[in-house]
């Protein structure tokens, strides 16, 4: 089933601006509010978060210039083949979101890859990642296409890193973690996050209609925690956990960061945390078309994913584990799981 979700269900807001105090007892309570919004939902608004709105308004302005380059010069920077480097630009079709996983290189592989891949997703991507990460080498637009990109990309890469590293640490005592808030972050260098540019084409609503496009399916993200930003046209839906295949929009906020927890921490947690399902879809009725053609508006988001380095050990956190609630998980490491979903997508 695929419909609207109860009114009950709602995406808790945090106000973050009490971690930047002194304030134990207010950073505790802000930071079990968090928490208490990973559980619950698993996807939170985050305000006052610490990145200026001027900076987020260049981020997009950057982004709508990338993107309306031609296809020739977009094509400058590509992709690479295969799945194992994630950067550059992926043109409309290249990319196949899904939550299924494989194993290795067998014939229900090939099969499972070849059905998921009969609709296309109808978005192009750029992904960025630290110009320090050699195993995922950077694919840049040349400057004198589009001069001062690459600066303004790599300095608003750190300036996210920053708040998600301190997102990382209230989560951390948020879970119980009182004396190391440290525990979760110090396994993030933040080489191995990634930062990417989407652009939802407008596109006949039709196409979407009968399925033989889609914007982004459901899924959870492979990450410890996503940070969203994304414009006012819509479509971000949020699965309803008490109310499963039922979906909520997650409207804008503006300014805030939409958080959700990743399906790394919430193995690392136990299961405390959520990774819940989020997918894009048509935008709300009364938003959803322009013109006589029923064409769809394009949609511009910038999601950034807080990774752990390829050789961290994901293993349960010690206080969310005891003996009624033993670890659910063999430990594993981020590029053992990286690989696992990566060789669907691409």
């Amino acid at each position: 089933m695929n419909g609207t979700s109860s009114p009950a269900f709602e995406i808790p807001t945090v106000d973050f601006s009490a971690w930047r105090e002194s304030n134990r007892e207010a950073r505790l309570r802000l930071a079990q509010d968090l928490v208490r919004a990973c559980k619950d939902v698993g996807f939170v608004y985050i305000i006052n978060h610490g990145l200026d709105e001027s900076l987020l308004d260049d981020a997009f302005s950057w982004s709508k210039k990338l993107f309306s380059l031609s296809q020739e010069d977009k094509m400058r920077a590509p992709h690479p083949e295969g799945w194992a480097v994630h950067r550059g630009y992926s043109w409309p079709g290249l990319e196949k979101v899904s939550q299924e996983k494989t194993q290795g290189d067998s014939d229900d592989d090939e099969e499972l890859v070849k059905k998921l891949r009969e609709i296309v997703d109808c978005k192009e991507s750029f992904d960025i990642g630290s110009e320090k990460n050699p195993d995922q080498p950077n694919q840049w637009i040349p400057e004198g296409v589009l001069p001062g990109f690459r600066d303004f990309m790599n300095s608003f890469y750190w300036e996210c890193f920053k708040v998600g590293g301190e997102i990382l640490r209230a989560i951390a005592l948020g879970v119980g973690l009182d004396n190391d808030e440290d525990y979760i972050l110090k396994e993030h260098s933040g080489n191995n996050n990634q930062l990417r540019l989407l652009h939802y084409p407008a596109v006949p609503a039709e196409e979407l209609e009968s399925q033989r496009m889609a914007r982004c399916p459901a899924h959870t993200d492979w990450s410890s925690i996503t940070m969203l930003f994304q414009d006012d046209c819509g479509g971000l839906e949020v699965e309803d956990i008490t109310h499963p295949g039922t979906f909520v929009p997650a409207t804008l906020i503006k300014n805030s960061i939409i958080m959700n927890v990743g399906d790394l921490l919430q193995m690392w947690s136990n299961d405390t945390l959520r990774s819940t399902n989020h997918r894009v879809a048509l935008p709300p009725l009364s938003d959803r078309f322009e013109g006589p053609n029923r064409v769809t508006r394009e949609r511009y988001s910038i999601p950034y994913f807080l990774s752990p380095d390829p050789t961290s050990l994901i293993e349960c956190i010690p206080a969310c584990m005891s003996e009624q609630n033993p670890a659910k998980y063999e430990p594993i490491t981020q590029a053992e799981y990286n690989r696992m979903r990566a060789s669907v997508q691409y």
